[in-house]
């Protein structure tokens, strides 16, 4: 009983890793413009907002699609289809 448990623990994880990870609709929104080549600035503008929140919402998307910088984001981005919506 313990090895089944464990076993669907094992297939429960290697799930959540090939799972792509949730973004809001905002985060989906700034990620789209950084991988059309926008500027934080120019984001802000976009879609009416502070410069400071694209910078918190690239943050959190960078955080959550473990990469380091913007470019890896929109790369990133396009490889999971997300460049279009």
């Amino acid at each position: 009983m313990q090895a089944a448990t464990q076993r669907t623990q094992a297939e429960s994880i290697a799930a959540d890793v090939s799972a792509p990870p949730r973004l809001t609709p905002t985060q989906m929104q700034v990620l789209r413009c950084v991988h059309s080549g926008l500027l934080n600035k120019q984001i802000a503008y976009e879609l009416g907002m502070a410069e400071a929140t694209v910078k918190v919402h690239m943050t959190a998307v960078m955080r959550k699609l473990n990469v380091r910088n913007r470019t890896q984001a929109a790369i990133v981005a396009g490889q999971l289809g997300w460049s279009h919506g």
